[in-house]
């Protein structure tokens, strides 16, 4: 059997909704099917709980009547008449309005993936729908009652032994050749939902397919695979295609989109090859992720990472001790959820760059407590793997560089962000 994951991009609208249909109707092996919410539904999904969480429930139902308009407008375009759009959809945002208007908005996190996770339940809805209308059976799971996944909300880790037993008694191939299911979500042991931190659609085909013994797992995109570069931010990129496990991991670390973080262990341990194809193009090969290449990557690999902030730690009295407080800071950063990009270190400061994201303003707080702390917001890093001192320039030239790293084939450039004209 396969694992086929479609991203956002590829079910924002009808016509991506209709091309999935040919790339299935193609494979006459079993698959699992693995899907992401519809075009940018997470980040709507996250205004209705910002306003939900403010206690502003009017702005909050007023955001998922748009939500709703959205997905309505898609299976207009593909259902035959309104009483099947009714039929999917009426029951899911009936079900979401009930838990804004009676919810109190106590713990972000808890309600971040019990709200934000019926983006998926919608998407899948729909697709299973529609490919029975075209003639492709298939069977709809949900995944919350499937992948078991430990507390941590926003950010779940899946306990594989007890997710194996569950996904295996509710696949059963000689019922289905096709089974449906969520990216992004899955649910602890008390039934509460749980996402896998974002974009972790990736890591939810990845599970699937350790989980299921399946031959490969393939990522479909809206680009021709695996870039050496983001085509948005750098010209003249050329496809990678192939890459190690080690090369993938290298990569999302360094904040590479393509790929999510967690994907490649669960395929590394099981030895599954991942393919990263065209969407729009299906006969093209793309790219492939898998234990051993024919050749290294020989083209440089550009990684901006936007959004960075720059934190420099210090002492109050100039007692400063590395090694006795590099384990307090990073202890203290870790309790945050706050992920680390570049370390930098003298006989009496820590410098971090890491994501500027929601928590980071009680990680200061906290480290405030203990050290002289100063930090730089609109920050971007620049990974270059390959490098060589053309490409440097190339990239950097003009630009503010507040913290640089070298390595012998790595440099990582910290710069403040370039202003628009």
């Amino acid at each position: 059997m396969v694992v086929y994951k479609f991203g956002g991009a590829s079910v924002r609208s009808a016509e991506g909704i209709k091309n999935i249909v040919s790339i299935v109707s193609g494979n006459s092996q079993n698959m699992f099917i693995v899907v992401s919410a519809m075009g940018k539904t997470t980040n709507a999904m996250e205004r209705v709980l910002d306003a939900f969480m403010r206690a502003e429930k009017n702005e909050a139902l007023a955001q998922m009547i748009e939500i709703e308009q959205f997905h309505r407008g898609i299976c207009n375009q593909i259902f035959y008449s309104e009483k099947e759009t009714d039929e999917i959809l009426n029951p899911l945002f009936t079900e979401i309005k009930k838990l804004i208007i009676n919810g109190i908005g106590d713990d972000y996190d808890r309600w971040y993936d019990r709200l934000v996770s019926y983006g998926e339940i919608i998407s899948t809805k729909i697709i299973s729908a529609y490919l029975k209308t075209q003639k492709v059976d298939n069977k709809w799971l949900d995944m919350r009652h499937l992948l078991i996944t430990d507390s941590n909300f926003r950010e779940a880790n899946v306990n594989m032994e007890q997710s194996r037993k569950k996904l295996r008694e509710a696949v059963d191939f000689k019922q289905y050749k096709i089974f449906i299911g969520q990216g992004f979500i899955g649910a602890n042991l008390k039934g509460d939902a749980t996402t896998l931190g974002r974009e972790g659609s990736d890591y939810t085909a990845a599970v699937v397919g350790n989980l299921l013994d399946a031959q490969s797992v393939t990522i479909w995109k809206d680009v021709p695979g695996i870039l050496n570069a983001d085509p948005r931010i750098f010209p003249n990129t050329v496809l990678i295609p192939e890459l190690t496990y080690a090369d993938a991991v290298e990569l999302a670390y360094s904040g590479a989109q393509i790929i999510h973080p967690k994907t490649i262990k669960p395929l590394e341990n099981a030895n599954i090859p991942l393919f990263v194809r065209p969407f729009y193009a299906p006969a093209e090969f793309g790219s492939v992720i898998k234990a051993q290449t024919a050749h290294a990557i020989d083209v440089p690999v550009l990684i901006l990472r936007e959004n960075q902030t720059l934190v420099s730690i210090r002492p109050r009295d100039f007692s400063f001790v590395l090694e006795d407080s590099l384990s307090h800071v990073f202890s203290v950063l870790n309790k945050h959820r706050i992920k680390v990009s570049l370390i930098q270190s003298s006989a009496v400061s820590i410098s971090v760059c890491v994501d500027n994201t929601r928590y980071l303003p009680a990680a200061l707080d906290e480290l405030f407590n203990d050290y002289l702390v100063i930090y730089n917001h609109n920050l971007e890093l620049l990974t270059i793997r390959g490098t060589n001192t053309e490409i440097e320039n190339e990239t950097t030239s003009g630009r503010e560089i507040l913290l640089s790293q070298h390595t012998r084939r790595i440099a990582r450039f910290l710069m403040r962000k370039k202003e628009l004209n």
